[in-house]
């Protein structure tokens, strides 16, 4: 059964959550309930996770959104314009500048593109009413009320109304698109300004990348991605998946991948055709 409620402090499943952020982390009860009766659910945000591009369109077609004449010019003019944090990323952090200009391009086309949806709308739609296959219901509804109560946190700590919070339909914030979780865990304050913001400050958004990206296992030095000759006997299980890579290289290689350039065969690797 699906149940839409336009007053998510009405709604059957946010009693435990209200009791959560209550208990565990001191908020005003009255305080809670006023910003999920606040919160408005949006259909448009369902129909967006349940046909999102990533998964629509193939590569060589996905791939043209991003790299675009327009879209370079602008990576050569951000880089320039920010050429010291970006040298500074690199030696504190050990992330070449290109990766982590092209992930601001990417996500945000250096954040003229940070999302209109408010934040706490599309984390209580998804947490509350975004109604998938069984298997993965609780999941999802597990990961987006955990966004829910970091963003909460998080706007206390930034002593911001959470209301006012943009973002994408998924609830990704800022230049980078950090989930709630990963800005509280992965923001920093580059700039030394005494305040991690990767909404509008550049300096920040560029740290904060550079950090999530070691945070997550980055080597320096290392590339992010190498062609692979393929053998004739190949076995395209897990290929052009988007999951975390699990496989090492070795186990790629019995699949019938040989990479170009040489890795620790215990290192995992994800596998895609361009």
């Amino acid at each position: 059964t699906n149940i839409c409620v336009a007053d998510y402090s009405k709604h059957p499943e946010t009693t435990e959550f209200i009791d959560l952020m209550v208990n565990e982390h001191k908020f005003p009860r009255e305080q809670v309930v006023e910003w999920l009766a606040a919160s408005k659910h949006q259909e448009s945000i369902v129909k967006a996770m349940s046909r999102p591009a990533e998964k629509v369109k193939p590569w060589h077609k996905y791939r043209k959104l991003f790299v675009s004449p327009l879209r370079i010019d602008r990576g050569v003019q951000f880089w320039q314009e920010n050429q010291q944090a970006l040298q500074r990323a690199a030696k504190d952090f050990g992330v070449d500048p290109a990766i982590i200009v092209s992930i601001l391009g990417v996500e945000t086309n250096y954040g003229r593109n940070t999302g209109s949806y408010r934040v706490i709308d599309a984390l209580s739609t998804l947490a509350f009413d975004f109604y998938v296959s069984v298997d993965k219901r609780e999941s999802r509804r597990k990961f987006f009320t955990t966004q829910l109560e970091h963003l909460l946190l998080l706007a206390r700590e930034q002593n911001r109304d959470p209301l006012s919070l943009k973002g994408s339909y998924a609830g990704a914030m800022g230049w980078g698109q950090f989930m709630p979780n990963s800005y509280r865990n992965y923001a920093v304050d580059f700039d030394d300004d005494k305040f991690a913001d990767i909404w509008t400050n550049p300096t920040d958004a560029i740290g904060s990348v550079a950090n999530y990206f070691v945070k997550h296992g980055w080597k320096k030095d290392q590339p992010a991605a190498t062609r692979a000759h393929i053998k004739e006997n190949l076995d395209t299980d897990g290929l052009n998946k988007m999951r975390r890579p699990k496989k090492t290289i070795a186990q790629l290689e019995q699949q019938g991948f040989q990479p170009a350039q040489n890795y620790a065969k215990e290192d995992r690797k994800s596998t895609r055709l361009n």
